[in-house]
């Protein structure tokens, strides 16, 4: 069995790129600890969610790469890639992991602006006199 796990994350244009070692619970995100890196505690707690759920809360440390997006797509893509890297050392919680929906990709983006409009989907002011 090997000693060190790798996946990768994705959500909206972001792209997390995570290695998995057994260790004292250490996340490390672009070479900053996990809570200097998001200020939000709820995005702690959305990057921590698969770790609780395996019950695998310090027994890594996680090496994060994270790049592109903003920092909420940062963390849903964080999140997606440590469910990943969790299914790579243990099958057995794909089931749990799968039900939460940790394993799915977040397929939502931003949706381009049209020509003649406004935005997306918003219409230019229409005047009738």
């Amino acid at each position: 069995m090997a000693d060190r796990f790798y996946a990768t994350g994705k959500r909206k244009t972001s792209i997390a790129r995570v290695w998995m070692t057994p260790g004292a619970g250490q996340i490390s995100v672009n070479q900053r600890p996990l809570e200097e890196y998001f200020g939000p505690e709820t995005l702690k707690m959305l990057v921590e969610q698969p770790l609780d759920l395996a019950n695998a809360k310090g027994r890594f440390n996680f090496y994060i790469l994270a790049s592109g997006g903003g920092i909420v797509g940062q963390a849903g893509a964080i999140r997606h890639g440590i469910a990943k890297a969790l299914l790579e050392y243990d099958p057995a919680c794909r089931a749990a992991l799968k039900k939460a929906g940790f394993l799915t990709r977040d397929a939502r983006k931003k949706e381009r602006k049209k020509y003649g409009q406004k935005g997306a989907r918003a219409r230019y002011q229409y005047s009738k006199r």
